[in-house]
């Protein structure tokens, strides 16, 4: 047994360390398939070796260091030690280059799990949001509503989300954030935004920065999105004030009452609820801005809010009321019959609700755009996004640009076509208003 195990050294340690430092051009074998290549002034270590299926390979140990006495013997030891554990993955029925390349491979999907890691706790809300504003918001809006659209988020969003990887915001976390906004007196002395308005805004901000944040792939969802129907079921009315909206289901009661109602308030309030549209939109409209052959309303983007032309597409029944008050003056549509050469005040849809019994449950706005936007999205008329521009909100300013207009125009039209149709009801399926 002792001359077996010499015989076995021997064929393992066959070259010395004088012998690797001095070896000139050729193949000198260590035995057990470890094999010294020198090729002119480099030299490096080969295992070769018959894999479990058959085939002979040569398998690369690193660079043979030979300048000194003390280098030739630490790198023989070194490739020696390498040969070893190849052989014994050979015993184990595993093929070295296999395993060498399995390791290389894990080592490449770890380092790019950590810049993958590194990458979402960099891209945080707030970059995002800072990012989004800096490429899209800021070229194309006024800079005093770039720096409120920004200001907003920057001023109101809590710390520990907004300085949070956007990757891992979810939904609860995110309308939790939302609900610990609080009112800014001085925002809303200068603007007159009450806090819904506030946070509907924020919202809207956030979910254009997530989209774009999903587009980016910087992350996979987008809560802000999943928060919209949540945030107007937590959100008071009451504390709405001035924009106090009747419930969609009793919308088309009221405006049976108000069809039967003479007067060019009642026209003009009915048109306003037809078309979704601002309070001073409709009083202030012109025959000049509707072409009734198209079935279009144009108002003009001095006449907006967004400050951008606003395309309203008239259902049957939003004609109808055109042609009820079509002559009454050259240029308005809606003249003030105790105003010679005005459109109607303010005042005369709010006193068309009072002689009506509703005005403590609604107020125009909130009639003509809340309580369509409600119902727009709790029955799932459209896209959300069919349903802001509709509204000429500004966030939908994004939408024009992304989709085909010409498709985009349609399904608006269609949206405001089955809201007529809704308001429009039998009398059998409509919800009788509440007592006031």
């Amino acid at each position: 047994m002792a001359t077996s195990r010499k015989r076995t050294t021997a064929r393992l340690h066959l070259l010395t360390t004088r012998q690797v430092q001095a070896a000139s051009d050729g193949d000198y074998s260590d035995g057990g398939g470890l094999l010294l290549r020198v090729r002119g002034p480099s030299a490096a270590w080969v295992f070769r070796y018959t894999a479990p299926s058959g085939r002979r390979r040569e398998m690369g140990l690193g660079v043979a260091h030979r300048g000194s006495t003390a280098q030739a013997g630490d790198t023989l030891t070194s490739a020696r030690d390498k040969a070893h554990d190849a052989r014994q993955l050979l015993r184990d029925g595993t093929d070295p280059l296999d395993a060498k390349e399995q390791r290389r491979e894990a080592l490449r999907e770890a380092e790019a799990t950590t810049r993958a890691q590194k990458a979402r706790e960099r891209w945080t809300l707030a970059r995002c949001a800072r990012d989004y504003h800096e490429r899209t918001i800021e070229p194309t809006k006024t800079a005093k509503h770039a720096a409120q659209w920004i200001a907003s988020l920057e001023n109101h969003m809590p710390a520990s989300v907004w300085h949070k990887p956007i990757a891992d915001i979810e939904a609860p976390e995110l309308l939790e954030a939302l609900g610990q906004v609080k009112p800014h007196e001085r925002a809303r002395r200068h603007t007159g935004d009450t806090m819904p308005e506030t946070l509907q805004r924020m919202r809207q901000r956030l979910d254009a920065v997530f989209e774009d944040a999903i587009f980016h792939r910087r992350c996979t969802s987008n809560p802000a999105a999943a928060i919209r129907r949540k945030m107007r079921e937590a959100l008071p009315r009451k504390q709405a004030g001035q924009f106090a909206a009747l419930a969609y289901r009793e919308a088309p009661a009221l405006l049976a009452r108000v069809r039967a109602v003479e007067g060019i308030a009642a026209r003009c309030l009915e048109f306003a609820v037809l078309t979704a549209a601002r309070t001073g939109e409709a009083l202030g409209a012109t025959w000049a801005e509707i072409d009734l052959q198209a079935g279009a309303w144009v108002v003009p983007a001095e006449r907006m809010k967004a400050k951008e032309p606003h395309t309203v597409y008239l259902s049957p029944r939003a004609l109808e009321v055109l042609a009820a008050v079509r002559g009454l003056h050259k240029d308005w549509v809606f003249p003030s019959p105790m105003l010679n050469g005005k459109p109607l005040s303010n005042m005369a849809m709010l006193k068309a609700l009072e002689r009506l019994g509703v005005r403590d449950q609604t107020t125009v706005h909130g009639l003509c755009r809340a309580t369509f936007s409600t119902w727009a999205n709790e029955t799932g008329a459209a896209r959300p996004d069919v349903i802001e521009a509709c509204l000429a909100h500004e966030e939908s300013n994004r939408v024009r640009a992304a989709y085909n207009r010409a498709d985009f125009a349609t399904e608006r039209r269609a949206l405001l076509m089955a809201w007529a149709e809704y308001l429009a009801r039998p009398a059998a399926e409509v919800v009788p208003l509440k007592a006031a």
